[in-house]
């Protein structure tokens, strides 16, 4: 692997409410998951975040969540399949049309929080997304958390799928994320995290809590931005991947 995206989740504003520093965000990362509203954001937010984006050459990916502001989305809302799918739709769909606006354009679909999980153990979950996904917006490629349901699902409906991994985040033996009400699930070291991307690149594997390392996929490395941090994080973690040969750039074409 010589070649890596960065992404990140942005435009979880809200009114005068602030989350992280997109800006700086957008100046590091080749692609940007915009919240569409759901678990954060709102059309003023979404605008600029889509704005600034195309001004810095970055792609542009719908975030959709579970509807909950109050839980920042990281909460599961009892829901049907098709449900939730038609959540994810009206979400991706308002984005859509911002963007437009903006002078670009949505190019994939990334899961946030609690229903990004979800869907990654549940395959049930998971077709109610992808189906209405391909009714709605056939175009659009998943990225999906690697080696979970998510991905296993959309690709055996025919969506073009891209494989994620987290550069801030540890893992099970299964390839799911520690879940962030356990100890040890957030990497805090900006040092630690790009030793370990550094590492899955040239080998391909990633170490786990309790297990040994295990074999993923990666066309996209998120590094998240709502963390003590952050920025400064990206930032190390851009550097010390280009320092160690790997170019960075979007999994899509900008």
């Amino acid at each position: 692997m010589q070649r890596i995206d960065l992404n990140s989740d942005l435009g979880e504003a809200y009114g005068p409410w602030t989350m992280g520093d997109d800006d700086a965000m957008l100046s590091i990362v080749t692609s940007a998951n915009v919240a569409c509203g759901g678990h954060a954001g709102d059309t003023e937010t979404m605008w600029t975040t889509c704005r600034t984006a195309a001004a810095n050459g970055v792609v542009i990916g719908a975030h959709p969540g579970y509807t909950d502001r109050e839980g920042f989305g990281r909460r599961v809302i009892p829901m049907k399949p098709d449900e939730i799918g038609r959540m994810v739709v009206a979400q991706v769909a308002a984005l859509d049309s911002i963007a437009r606006l903006a002078g670009t354009e949505v190019r994939y679909v990334k899961l946030h929080g609690a229903l990004a999980n979800l869907a990654a153990a549940d395959a049930t979950v998971s077709a109610g997304v992808v189906t209405a996904l391909q009714g709605a917006f056939p175009a659009l490629p998943v990225l999906a958390i690697s080696g979970t349901q998510l991905e296993h699902v959309a690709r055996a409906a025919g969506v073009k799928v891209y494989s994620e991994i987290f550069a801030d985040r540890a893992y099970q033996p299964n390839g799911e994320l520690v879940p962030r009400s356990q100890p040890g699930s957030v990497l805090h070291s900006a040092d630690e995290a790009a030793q370990r991307l550094i590492d899955f690149v040239e080998h391909g594997r990633m170490p786990v809590l309790g297990g040994d390392p295990i074999t993923l996929d990666a066309d996209s490395v998120c590094v998240h931005s709502d963390t003590p941090g952050a920025v400064e994080m990206a930032r190390h973690i851009r550097s010390r991947l280009l320092a160690a040969g790997v170019a960075i750039g979007p999994f899509l074409a900008a």
